[in-house]
């Protein structure tokens, strides 16, 4: 009895250690499939036949862990961006699959950072951040939870947000700054070095469109000498290489600033970052023009469009380009010129509006989603039936010369207000537009008081009585400062009521004013599109035009002769009664 039980203390360790030495090994064969691609670069494919090895591996085994990483692996190491939004789906369901709530957030992370910067589609982008960023309440993992931060402050950044921004990016900042000093694995310190450099390139950005250029100037400084010679971080070099060109053109350094914007231009066409791009192209642009190199100014500023037309994605920064194009061929009579970059000056603007509002919407506000649909649902429909509404009228006008009330209506002044077409003048902002340019308003219910909503509604009612949108060098920023509100205050009011971003909002007024004016006091029809926007408070003729056409539904000089025919008819029609 005594030697069997020596016998079986003697095998019982064998059966033991068999799972854990299976396990070694296991872990072992996916290590050194690893090793055969872990030091090649981002979007390198050459990696892809090593992965797909290891994804097949962990698919045989049930591994859900291994097929995790090999997912995340083929996206980063995937060139095509269609192919690193799949591979970044199906991390995410075999994070589910997993129910790790650190793994899950990483991988909407991943998705979102795909859709930021290989389509720089922001709105999709955003849902995947927040996606993350729910998944990380039981999270502990630091470095995702500041990644997080990091591309929310991004998206505030796109939007303008420049001081909330900037307290995303100064809390990733220290805690990469804290990683970055600390004895890390290699890849790690790898990612938490990129996470530094771009955060500190992002804070350069927000401080230069904050005019505080001491700021910005100590910030690239430090990023270039951090990144000069450095191959794994020459895409982050390029960025304050970039930024240095843009405060070189702000001290009127003209040729400095070619010099450098040009010598980011390699690397950011070899990533396709699209985004930067146009902004360098932009500044080249406005620099050659500054020089006296206007023809080379024009090529630059057309790239521009170029890589609109191509992603339908454009920066605000950029939005003058368009201004600029349009005042360069209308000074040379290329009216089909003129014509085009008025039409793609009103998609720019279209596309920027949808992403304020959304992604605004999404970041600073907590509202239901069935109400919103809803109010989104009456306000289409509220839609249709005015469009309807506006078709009826016109055959009435067009059968029972309905026309002629109209204009008798629109020279009425003792009532204090003035139609055109069935449009109310009246000194508030026209709610409707000619040939289907009606403009669905979007509203955003703020998170603000009753008091605080009110209180700046009546400033509001009283700057739009006092006129003072007409000044031109009213902002948000100046206006809440004589308010004494807060812009973040002022613009969420200005969205919630007035459904509209404050410039646009802005635009309406002054567009309004001209309008009332050309229709009620004829020696207005006497003056030219660059005297009527001075008297607005628009900075140039070709912006006036372009608000003038799309809030109005009609080109300036079209709606000029029309009020000029309908005035001669109207006094001939008296002289012969």
């Amino acid at each position: 009895m005594k030697p069997l039980f020596y016998h079986l203390l003697l095998i019982l360790p064998l059966f033991l250690c068999q799972p854990i030495f299976a396990q070694k090994k296991i872990l072992s064969d996916y290590y050194l499939i690893q090793r055969q691609y872990e030091n090649l670069s981002e979007n390198d494919e050459t990696a892809l036949p090593f992965v797909q090895k290891r994804i097949s591996k962990a698919k045989r085994e049930k591994n859900n862990l291994q097929l995790y990483i090999g997912y995340k692996d083929a996206r980063y190491h995937s060139a095509n961006p269609f192919k690193k939004l799949k591979y970044a789906d199906s991390t995410i369901y075999t994070a589910n699959k997993m129910r790790d709530d650190s793994l899950i957030s990483s991988a909407y992370l991943s998705k979102g950072i795909v859709y930021y910067f290989n389509f720089k589609k922001y709105k999709l982008a955003l849902d995947e951040y927040l996606k993350a960023f729910d998944k990380t309440k039981s999270c502990k993992d630091l470095y995702y939870k500041n990644k997080i931060n990091y591309h929310i402050g991004v998206v505030r950044s796109y939007m303008g947000y420049y001081k909330d921004a900037l307290s995303d990016f100064e809390d990733a900042r220290k805690f990469f700054e804290r990683e970055i000093k600390k004895d890390l694995h290699p890849n790690l310190m790898f990612g938490n070095r990129r996470g530094y450099y771009n955060t500190l390139h992002q804070m350069a950005v927000c401080y230069r469109n904050l005019n505080n250029q001491k700021k910005a100037d100590s910030l690239i400084d430090l990023g270039l000498s951090s990144t000069l010679n450095n191959a794994d971080f020459k895409q982050e070099y390029s960025y304050f290489l970039k930024e240095q060109g843009i405060n070189r053109f702000n001290r009127k350094n003209f040729r400095g600033a070619i010099e450098s914007i040009r010598g980011s231009l390699p690397n950011l066409k070899e990533v396709n970052d699209f985004a930067w791009l146009t902004i360098c192209y932009s500044y080249l642009g406005k620099s050659h023009w500054k020089l006296n190199n206007i023809d080379e100014g024009i090529k630059e500023f057309e790239k521009v469009d170029s890589i609109f037309n191509k992603h339908n994605f454009v920066l605000p920064e950029v939005r003058k380009v368009y201004e600029n194009l349009i005042d360069y061929y209308e000074a040379r009579d290329n009216s089909t010129k003129v014509l085009y970059y008025m039409k793609q000056l009103l998609k720019v603007d279209s596309v920027l509006d949808q992403d304020f509002f959304y992604l605004s919407s999404k970041i600073l506000r907590d509202y239901d989603t069935t109400k919103l649909l809803r109010e989104q649902n009456r306000i289409e429909s509220m839609a249709s039936f005015k469009r309807w509404a506006y078709f009826t009228i016109l055959i009435v006008v067009l059968v029972g010369g309905f026309y002629w009330l109209v204009l008798y209506r629109s020279r009425k002044k003792s009532s204090g207000k003035s139609t055109f077409l069935g449009i109310d003048f009246g000194g508030q902002v026209p709610k409707t537009m000619e040939e289907g340019t009606y403009r669905i308003r979007h509203y955003n219910k703020s998170d603000l008081s009753s008091e605080i909503v009110d209180h700046i509604l009546f400033s509001l009612e009283n700057f739009e009585k006092n006129k003072e949108y007409l000044q031109s060098s009213i902002t948000l920023g100046t206006l809440a400062e004589r308010l004494q509100l807060t812009e973040k205050n002022l613009s969420s009011v200005i969205n919630e009521h007035k459904g509209a971003s404050f410039n646009r909002y802005l635009s309406e007024l002054r567009i309004a004013f001209i309008t009332d004016k050309l229709i009620n006091e004829p020696k207005y029809l006497k003056y030219s599109s660059a005297a009527l926007a001075r008297e607005c408070g628009i900075a140039s003729r070709s912006n006036f035009s372009a608000l003038f056409r799309e809030i109005n539904g009609i080109t300036f000089n079209e709606f000029i002769k029309k009020q000029r025919d309908e005035l001669n008819d109207f006094d001939l029609k008296r002289t012969t009664q």
